[in-house]
């Protein structure tokens, strides 16, 4: 059996980032909440939103140890794997991941240590400070990786000269055409995953009986966030559709199942797409919505994938399902969302127990609708690794091997398959266990008060 270097190579790096870019879709938003639970504990004096804040946490600092051994792995990839790729295009990708290490990897590594062992060292607002410096680096962290991918979406800014790319405009490659809307549509998308996460465990918590009053805490909380960001994301997903129309038009025709150019074009439901014959089978159609939708006009045209060549159309199939799941999941959000407003301002929101258990099944949801995403559009681009520059063929390593490759994807999978068990049933753990009703803060605003002399002497 013949072993593709490429094919493994793109296994390979779907299988790590599919599992790390989990933890950043959770770390992002809960490092933000975590900074406004310190906020309210800082400015009201409240000890429950102390034991909130240490609750979440400590889950934080599981999820994010594990976003650091998950994420290692990546930049490896880029010279074993990738290493025409990097030649092509680090004069460009080089500096932004440098300087998401810099300004972000360390900013938050190094306030991370007070938030997590300051508590008692440091005076209060200090924490608090810390806490809202973690929350930035993650997000100027999500800032330069984004501008980094966008760019290989939507290149510009740049001059080639003998087959590798060179910057010349520094602001029109950071600020490339998809960045600005990929950057809302994915923050949104991450603070969508942590609150469904916050809402599901919030709504464990009130039914039991040594954590109830925070429980509710939490899932007021989440459920005021979600009314905000869940139809916020469908504006912003709306906004970045129309982008790829303009940018990535043969994305945007996977996407909807499109194979002719249409004007008026209807929305596809549903259908089965047959790439071998470029025509779709068993399909649901709504006339006009396609064009009403992805262009705001009725007669608006949408291009098919008909316009390219066969070996410049990307795979249909896994973009199709994929960003149906994405939207379908979305609905679902919005569902859950007007259900608890409507319980809550019925006065009956912590008493429908059929309503918290369908929180703590929906607490996932995020996550299936992050990969989602991120299977449209990395596999929306193919068959180009730099959209229209460089393919995906012409990018892997000239030497490598299918056998190095699959053996180490098998090696990757054994490790991944035993770390995020373990790292999941260590923050479950925390989570039945609840926030400490004990606990409390260190006196004097934050600073541990000196035992008395007497008792130093007598201990001596």
């Amino acid at each position: 059996m013949s072993l593709d270097p490429v094919f493994l190579s793109r296994l390979q790096w779907a299988w790590v980032i599919g599992w790390h870019i989990l933890l950043p879709a959770f770390t992002v938003g809960l490092a933000s909440y975590i900074a406004v639970l310190e906020g309210l504990f800082f400015f009201t004096g409240n000890n429950i939103w102390f034991r909130i804040s240490r609750f979440w946490t400590r889950i934080f600092s599981v999820a994010f140890a594990m976003g650091v051994v998950t994420g290692i792995i990546m930049p490896f990839q880029f010279g074993t794997n990738w290493s025409r790729f990097s030649d092509a295009a680090a004069n460009v990708i080089s500096p932004m991941l440098a300087y998401e290490d810099l300004m972000a990897f360390f900013l938050e590594a190094t306030f991370l240590g007070v938030l997590l062992f300051g508590r008692g060292l440091v005076p209060r607002w200090a924490h608090f400070l810390a806490a809202c410096m973690v929350a930035a680096g993650t997000l100027m962290s999500s800032f330069w990786i984004l501008s980094a991918n966008s760019w290989m979406q939507t290149p510009s800014g740049f001059v080639e000269l003998d087959g590798r790319f060179f910057p010349e405009n520094w602001m029109a490659i950071v600020f490339n055409p998809s960045f600005p809307y990929r950057l809302a549509h994915n923050v949104t998308a991450f603070y969508l995953t942590t609150g469904f996460v916050v809402l599901g465990v919030g709504a464990y918590l009130v039914q039991c009986d040594h954590a109830r009053e925070e429980g509710r805490r939490i899932v007021l909380m989440a459920l005021s966030l979600l009314a905000i960001f869940v139809p916020l994301q469908f504006l912003l997903g709306d906004l970045h559709g129309l982008n790829t129309r303009e940018y990535q038009p043969a994305k945007l025709a996977a996407m909807e199942g499109r194979w002719d150019t249409a004007s008026p074009a209807p929305l596809t439901l549903f259908a089965i797409p047959n790439q071998k014959e470029a025509h779709n089978d068993y399909n649901v159609d709504v006339p006009y919505l396609g064009s009403l939708i992805l262009t705001h006009s009725l007669t608006g045209a949408v291009r098919g994938l008909k316009d390219w060549p066969a070996d410049e159309r990307p795979p249909v199939w896994p973009v199709f399902f994929a960003f149906r799941i994405m939207v379908g999941i979305a609905f679902i959000m919005l569902g859950v969302v007007m259900l608890g407003w409507f319980l809550r301002l019925r006065g009956g929101l912590f008493e429908t127990r059929w309503f918290l258990r369908l929180c703590q099944w929906t607490a996932p949801a995020g996550f299936f609708a992050v990969l989602a995403g991120w299977t449209v559009t990395e596999v929306g681009r193919q068959p180009w690794t730099v959209y229209g520059m460089l393919r995906t063929a012409d990018s892997v390593s000239p030497s490598l091997r299918g056998a190095d490759v699959m053996g180490s994807l098998l090696l990757y999978m054994v490790v991944y398959l035993i770390l995020y068990p373990v790292g999941v049933a260590v923050m479950a753990v925390m989570v039945r266990n609840g926030p400490a009703r004990d606990e409390m803060p260190p006196p004097i605003a934050g600073q541990q008060s000196r035992p008395p002399i007497a008792t130093v002497t007598e201990s001596k």
